[in-house]
């Protein structure tokens, strides 16, 4: 018996995107969706994210390579017969229609029975908690309650897949946040498959099961959101992911799966060898904030790996501290502190850090 939580419901293989010809904003993208995922594609602008998403929704043909859905391929099937759900960031919701006539618009062009379709719009309506507001329009909703129509309707005809394209880009902070937590909990209770752009990557975060992230037309790195943080493969995605310091050095010797890494301005570290070549080449050694210890008097936190640094400024954010240092050739190296640690610690002021070399990682030059 198939396991259809398991199967693959989309396939990308060999997939490539040219609008001129000569550039390609896809390249040869490998990418494997299963059932009931919830996938971000997370790059910057430019890095081609949406317009895979666009070939996946019909609203763009790939120049070279195929797009299988549900096992069968899409090329030459139209936008409204692929059985796709999208939400845009717009919302694009019929301005003279009501909320309860725009969700049960999807329905009627699929000429579902009405009682179906009351059926299925009462349940819509339940599912984003707007029942009292069924019978206002777009217009007399907040930016919030817009989108939320935008995700019923995208789900109220059981598509096997939904789209979603920077749908919260336009809310505030907090609402943003909010709606991030409600998408995640309506894509668990109904086990919709998902694919999700945004160049937010707290975003991507928050809500994916695994993140795309794309750079140039490439995947470089696809993976569960908390081993892109922990494990990021290259400089990009170690930059991209979270907050992150680089120090750049030459790579010494290999041994065990560590890296010694003489640094330009001639310190020594040991890092996990991820990305690097052999002796003599050159690397960039990423360190999360969190994972930097500030020394205190004649501290020795045991760590093979001590520097000398110097405090540029201290920010104070609620519950933790940003500590900006210069070390070695980083002008913004950072530490994140907890509590009230990062008191006496002034501009000016000469300290030592450490880090244990597996939360260090040597990767290519950046």
């Amino acid at each position: 018996m198939v396991d259809t939580k398991k199967d693959t419901l989309v396939r990308f293989t060999g997939v490539q995107k040219t609008y001129d010809g000569e550039h390609l904003v896809v390249k040869s993208l490998d990418l494997d969706i299963k059932r009931g995922e919830f996938v971000t594609l997370l790059g910057p602008s430019g890095s081609g994210k949406t317009t895979t998403l666009m070939m996946l929704a019909g609203f763009e043909v790939p120049t070279h390579g195929e797009i299988v859905l549900d096992g069968r391929p899409i090329k030459n099937v139209p936008p409204h017969q692929r059985d796709i759900g999208m939400v845009f960031q717009n919302y694009a919701l019929f301005p003279h229609m009501t909320v309860e006539e725009n969700l049960a618009f999807p329905l009627s062009v699929r000429k579902m029975p009405k009682d179906e379709q009351k059926a299925r719009v009462s349940r819509a309506l339940s599912m984003i908690k707007l029942e009292s507001l069924a019978k206002r329009r777009p217009g007399q909703l907040s930016g919030g309650q817009q989108q939320r129509v935008a995700l019923a309707r995208a789900l109220v005809f059981s598509p096997q897949l939904v789209l979603m394209d920077e749908p919260l880009g336009a809310l505030d902070k907090r609402l943003r946040e909010h709606m991030q937590l409600e998408i995640k909990q309506i894509h668990e209770s109904t086990g919709i498959t998902v694919v999700y752009v945004t160049h937010d990557q707290s975003e991507a975060l928050t809500m994916s099961d695994r993140i795309a992230v794309f750079n140039d037309g490439i995947i470089q790195q696809i993976d569960k959101p908390d081993a892109l943080y922990e494990r990021p493969v290259n400089s990009f995605v170690a930059n991209f992911i979270g907050e992150n310091n680089m120090l750049h050095g030459t790579v010494e010797n290999i041994e065990q799966g560590l890296a010694s890494v003489r640094l330009a301005t001639g310190e020594q570290v040991v890092a996990s060898a991820v990305g690097v070549g052999q002796a003599g080449e050159r690397t960039s050694v990423s360190i999360r904030p969190e994972r930097v210890h500030i020394l205190k008097g004649n501290e020795d936190a045991g760590h093979p790996n001590h520097l000398p640094a110097t405090v540029q400024h201290t920010i104070y954010l609620g519950d933790h501290a940003l500590t900006v240092l210069t070390v070695a050739d980083n002008e913004e190296f950072m530490v994140k502190l907890s509590g009230g640690n990062h008191a006496g610690l002034t501009p000016g002021l000469p300290v030592t850090i450490a880090f244990r070399p597996e939360d260090a990682r040597a990767l290519d030059p950046a």
